[in-house]
């Protein structure tokens, strides 16, 4: 069975994502290994994963709630950042991790087979750990500045299942031009930063003016960041015309990365 498993280069996308559950228990054990070794010798440990977003809403919430006075649509700053802030450090880990993946696990690769976009796959997973702390932290400054839950947040796990088939999409590609071009790994954080001053993560979407707002919602993430503001923080069902154009856009990117990543998955061993 593994035998038939293993051609993958003729099988069609049904039976590839049928390879991929085949391989479930690997991506499992790959993601939690990938969450254990991220804090194994670090002295604070997990705690990471509170003390970076408290910070960040210190930071941030002083900076463009008190002295830049950025408009929060009548919600408290903190409450306005973090909500679309969780999300986007989400995805900002979900592509950090993945892309560099085949390249960090080289001398695997080129000694056992089996099928390469489990790396990106697994480190995408592996950070929804860090978002299930971070939507902890989210609903304790609910509770602190006294903002509703929303019957909407039942809409949460639908923008996750998004904003993962976009990330896929570009981690696959990432990951497999990485492997011929190593320059990628090292551009991400500077494309991931100017991506975020592109997305509505710091100010509001009614910031953009509104005839270059078809523009802007280019970007599939704003669409995603707007929708998750929306469902948070109003009770309101998201914009469908920009979560449509950002799931459309997102699933081209997920074909055509998954595509391309097996087109060169034949000689990723070989340059490595």
């Amino acid at each position: 069975m593994d035998k038939q498993l293993s051609i993958g280069q003729k099988n069609t996308l049904v039976q590839k994502v049928k390879i991929l559950v085949h391989y479930r228990e690997l991506i499992i054990n790959w993601a939690i290994r990938d969450i254990r070794s991220r804090y194994r010798q670090s002295f604070m440990g997990m705690g990471w994963l509170l003390i970076q977003p408290v910070f960040q809403i210190i930071i941030v919430s002083v900076i463009f709630g008190y002295f830049i006075k950025v408009p929060s649509e009548g919600m408290p700053y903190p409450i306005f950042y973090f909500a679309a802030m969780m999300p986007w450090m989400l995805f900002q880990g979900m592509i950090s991790s993945a892309v560099p993946s085949v390249l960090n696990n080289m001398a695997l690769v080129s000694k056992i087979y089996f099928p390469r976009e489990i790396l990106p796959l697994a480190s995408i997973l592996a950070r929804f750990f860090d978002f299930l702390i971070s939507l902890g932290i989210y609903f304790v400054l609910m509770m602190v500045y006294k903002v509703p839950l929303q019957i909407t947040l039942v809409l949460i796990p639908v923008l996750l299942i998004l904003q993962t088939i976009l990330a896929l999409g570009i981690s696959l590609l990432g990951a497999a031009v990485s492997v011929f071009v190593r320059d990628i790994s090292f551009a991400i954080p500077l494309v991931m930063q100017l991506w975020m001053y592109a997305t509505p993560v710091i100010y509001p979407l009614d910031l953009v003016p509104e005839q270059w707002r078809w523009l802007y919602l280019l970007n599939p993430m704003a669409g995603v960041i707007d929708s998750y503001r929306r469902i948070l923080l109003y009770g309101e069902w998201p914009d469908l015309i920009y979560l449509a154009s950002a799931a459309f856009t997102s699933l081209v990117l997920c074909l055509f990365g998954y595509w391309y990543f097996k087109k060169l998955e034949i000689t990723m061993a070989d340059v490595l």
